[in-house]
C-alpha cells in the first residue's frame, strides 16, 4: 500500500519522528499495526506452550509495534490537539479498544498462564516473572474471560464505549477553555493585576489575534483573560474587581456544563456503563473492580483513612476560614464571604502574615536555574547525570527539550522530552508523565526505557525568561518523581518495568516524595538565582516559603478529601438510574468536606478529568494514600541528617534501588519495607501538613 510507505507511525525502533507525524498517517499506520497483531495473536494461540518463553515472548513481540503507532498518536492528542487528529484518533480507537480486549480475553493464552502458574516450571520463574503472570491473569479475568455468549459481546460493546466517551470528556475541556475569554481594556478592570499578569495577558490577546495591527502592551493592554489555569490562579488571587472574580469563577465550575461541550450527560453515561461492566464481573460496584488494581484492601478501608484525615482536618479548616473573615473584616470588606473571594483573601492574608508575594519569589526562579538546581539534587541522591542532547531530536513544538540521563560510568540509561510550558490552544491542562519507550529486552538489546514529561507552567514574557511561581516549581518536582520511577527501572520485562505494574494508589509516591526537596535549604537556595541580578534568594524569603508550608493546610487537606469521597461515592454506592445526580453527592459530601459550602451552580465534575478521562476513576483516594508514604519516605532523610551528605547520599541509593528501581516487579509495601524497614506511619504527613492527630 503506497499510504504505508515513508508513514513515520510505522517505525519500529528508535524515537517517534514527532515533526513529521500528521494526522493522515494514524488510520492507516494503526490499522496495519493492529491487522498484523491479529494475525500473530492466531499464530501465538495455535503454538502455545506454558512456558514463559512461549507465552510472553511472543506476547511482547506482538505488542512492541504499538509504541510506535499509537503511543505517540494519544501523547499528541495531549499536546499537539487538532481537529484533524482527533479525527482520525476517533476512526481507529475502537479497533484498538477491540484488538486489546481480545488479547485479554484470549482464552488459548489464559488458560497457558493458569497451567504455567500450577506447573513445575513456575518455581524457576524470578519474583517479577510471576507478579507479571499473576497480573495478566487477573487482567484476563477483568477483561471479562469468563463471561460468554450476550455478556461478553455486551462487554466489548461497553469497553468500546468508554473508550469514545473519556477521549470526548478531554476533548469537551480542551475546546471549552479554548473558547472562553474575556477581554479587558482599562485599569480599573485589572486593579490588582502583578506585573507578570499583565504581561501574560497582553501577550495571551496579541496570540488570539495575530492579524490586529493593534499590539497588545503589559502597559497599555488590552488584556486576554482566560481559564488556562496559569492565568485564571493568579487572576483570582490578585484581581480587584469582585465583580470579575465571580464571572470567572462561574466559567470555572460550569466549565464543559452546557451546550454543544456539555460533559453532563458523558459523565452519567461513564458511570452507568462503569457500573454494569463491574455487575458483569460478579462485583457490586465499579470501585470494588478498580480495587483489584490497587493496594488498598476494601472501600471501607480508604472511608475509614479519608475520614479520619477529615476529622484531623476539620478544625484547622475552620480556623482557616475564621482568619480569612476576621482578616477581611479588618481590610474594610463586610460582605458575606463567597468562593471567588477565597483566592483573595487568602493571598492577601499570606502576604501579611508571612510578607512575601509570588511576584516577589518568581525573579528568582527562572526555569533553567531551577532546571539546574533539580538535575544537580537527583544527581547528589540517586548518583545519575542529566545532559541535554547535543543530537538533533524530532520533537512536537519547538519548547520541547530532550535529555539524557546518564549512569556513574557515564553510560545512556534513559532519556526524557520535556514540555514546559502551557499553550491553551491545543494542550490540555495539567501536568503528567507518560510512558514514551519502556525499558525491555528485544533480542540480545537492551531499549532504554524514555519518558514524557509534561508541564503546564507560565511560558516567557516578553523579553524575560520563563519564571516560575513556587507552586509551578513543586509541580516539576513532582512530575520528575513519576519519571524518575519509569527511567531508573532495572526491570527488563515490560509488564513490570518502571510504573508499569505499580498499584495505582502507590504510583504517586515518587512523585510527592520529590515535593519535599523543594523545602530543604540546600536545595532550594541552590536552584535560586535573581533572573536580572544573579542575587541568591534572600535568607528571609526562604524561612517565610518554609513557613507558608502548613498554611491553610487543613483548607487544602479538605479540598483533597472532597474530590477523593466523590469521586468513591460516584463509583460506589451511586445509582446512575436514581433520582440523585453526581452534582447533588458532590453537594451532600462537601456538607462534612467544606467549611464554605458549594454554590448550587456548581458543575465543576464536568471537568473533572481525573476520574472521567483519566486513570484515576474509584482511585482519587491514591494522592492521600500515597502522600502516607512519600511522607514517611522522606522521613527517612531527615532522621538520616539532612545536612549530612554522606547519609544522603547513602539512603537517597538505597531509595533508587528499591522504590525506584524495582517498578511492578514486587509489591509496593514489600518495596517499601525495603526500603523503611517497617510499615508506613501517617505520622510524618500530618507533621509536615503542620496537623495534629486526633
Amino acid at each position: 500500500m503506497a499510504e504505508l510507505l515513508d508513514n513515520p507511525l510505522l517505525a519500529t525502533s528508535g524515537l517517534p519522528d514527532f515533526a513529521r507525524i500528521e494526522a493522515s498517517h494514524v488510520v492507516p499506520a494503526v490499522r496495519a499495526t493492529v491487522e498484523t497483531a491479529l494475525k500473530k495473536l492466531d499464530a501465538i494461540e495455535s503454538h502455545l506452550q506454558p512456558t514463559w518463553a512461549g507465552i510472553m515472548s511472543p506476547v511482547e513481540e506482538m505488542e512492541r509495534p504499538f509504541t510506535w503507532s499509537w503511543g505517540p498518536v494519544g501523547h499528541l492528542l495531549g499536546v499537539r490537539n487538532s481537529p484533524e487528529l482527533r479525527a482520525a484518533y476517533e476512526e481507529v480507537n475502537p479497533e484498538v479498544v477491540r484488538y486489546s480486549l481480545r488479547v485479554r480475553q484470549s482464552e488459548p493464552i489464559y488458560k497457558a498462564l493458569v497451567t504455567l502458574e500450577q506447573s513445575p516450571e513456575w518455581e524457576r520463574l524470578s519474583p517479577a516473572q510471576k507478579r507479571i503472570i499473576k497480573d495478566r491473569i487477573k487482567d484476563a479475568e477483568l477483561a471479562g474471560i469468563g463471561l460468554q455468549g450476550d455478556a461478553r459481546k455486551r462487554f466489548g460493546e461497553i469497553e468500546e464505549r468508554l473508550a469514545v466517551l473519556s477521549t470526548q470528556f478531554m476533548n469537551n475541556c480542551l475546546d471549552e477553555i479554548k473558547a472562553f475569554s474575556l477581554d479587558l481594556t482599562t485599569e480599573e478592570e485589572i486593579a490588582g493585576f502583578t506585573p507578570t499578569l499583565r504581561h501574560l495577558t497582553a501577550q495571551s490577546w496579541n496570540r488570539a489575534h495575530p492579524e490586529s495591527a493593534t499590539k497588545a502592551t503589559a502597559e497599555q493592554g488590552p488584556w486576554r483573560i482566560t481559564l488556562d489555569f496559569p492565568v485564571y490562579g493568579p487572576f483570582m488571587e490578585h484581581a480587584k474587581r469582585r465583580d470579575l472574580r465571580e464571572n470567572l469563577y462561574r466559567a470555572f465550575i460550569t466549565l464543559a456544563s452546557q451546550g454543544e461541550h456539555n460533559n453532563e450527560p458523558i459523565m452519567r453515561e461513564l458511570l452507568s456503563l462503569r457500573k454494569e461492566k463491574a455487575h458483569l464481573l460478579g462485583k457490586n460496584s465499579f470501585a470494588e473492580v478498580s480495587l483489584m488494581r490497587k493496594m488498598a484492601p476494601s472501600v471501607d478501608a480508604i472511608r475509614h483513612m479519608l475520614h479520619e484525615l477529615r476529622d484531623t482536618s476539620w478544625g484547622a479548616a475552620q480556623q482557616d476560614l475564621a482568619d480569612l473573615k476576621a482578616f477581611k473584616v479588618s481590610s474594610g470588606d463586610t460582605d458575606e464571604i463567597k468562593p471567588w473571594d477565597v483566592p483573595f483573601w487568602a493571598e492577601r492574608l499570606r502576604e501579611s502574615r508571612y510578607s512575601f508575594t509570588d511576584e516577589q519569589i518568581r525573579p528568582y526562579f527562572p526555569f533553567e536555574r531551577v532546571l539546574e538546581g533539580l538535575f544537580g539534587l537527583i544527581h547528589r541522591l540517586f548518583g545519575v547525570t542529566i545532559e541535554q542532547a547535543k543530537e538533533p531530536v524530532s520533537v512536537w513544538c519547538s519548547d520541547v527539550r530532550f535529555y539524557h540521563v546518564l549512569d556513574e560510568t557515564g553510560q545512556k540509561m534513559a532519556a526524557f522530552f520535556l514540555d514546559p510550558y502551557s499553550r491553551p490552544e491545543n494542550k490540555r491542562a495539567g501536568a503528567w508523565m507518560d510512558t514514551c519507550l519502556l525499558r525491555q529486552k528485544v533480542g540480545d538489546e537492551l531499549q532504554l526505557p524514555v519518558a514524557y514529561l509534561v508541564c503546564n507552567q507560565t511560558p516567557p514574557v516578553g523579553e524575560r525568561p520563563a519564571l516560575m511561581t513556587f507552586r509551578e516549581v513543586e509541580t516539576l518536582f513532582h512530575e520528575f518523581g513519576h519519571g524518575l520511577q519509569h527511567m531508573l527501572t532495572i526491570i527488563d520485562h515490560p509488564d513490570a518495568s518502571g510504573i508499569n505494574g505499580v498499584e495505582w494508589d502507590a504510583v504517586e509516591l515518587p512523585s510527592q516524595f520529590m515535593e519535599n526537596w523543594c523545602y530543604h535549604k540546600p536545595v532550594l537556595m541552590g536552584m535560586t538565582r535573581h533572573y536580572e541580578t544573579g542575587a541568591p534568594l534572600p535568607e528571609d524569603l526562604f524561612n517565610k516559603i518554609v513557613a507558608a508550608r502548613t498554611y491553610r493546610a487543613g483548607s487544602m487537606m479538605l479540598r483533597q478529601l472532597l474530590f477523593g469521597l466523590t469521586d468513591l461515592e460516584l463509583h460506589h454506592d451511586y445509582d446512575p438510574a436514581g433520582n440523585e445526580s453526581p452534582f447533588d453527592v458532590q453537594r451532600r459530601i462537601s456538607q462534612t468536606c467544606a467549611v464554605i459550602p458549594l454554590i448550587p451552580e456548581d458543575r465543576s465534575l464536568c471537568s473533572f478529568q481525573h476520574i472521567f478521562s483519566g486513570g484515576y476513576a474509584a482511585g482519587y483516594y491514591s494522592y492521600k494514600w500515597a502522600e502516607v508514604l512519600s511522607a514517611d519516605a522522606f522521613s527517612a532523610f531527615e532522621e538520616a541528617g539532612l545536612d549530612d551528605e554522606k547519609a544522603i547520599e547513602q539512603v537517597g541509593r538505597r531509595f533508587r534501588n528499591t522504590v525506584l528501581s524495582m517498578g511492578g516487579s514486587r509489591h509496593p509495601m514489600e518495596v517499601f519495607r525495603d526500603f523503611r524497614g517497617r510499615e508506613p506511619s501517617p505520622e510524618a504527613l500530618l507533621r509536615h501538613m503542620g496537623l495534629t492527630k486526633v
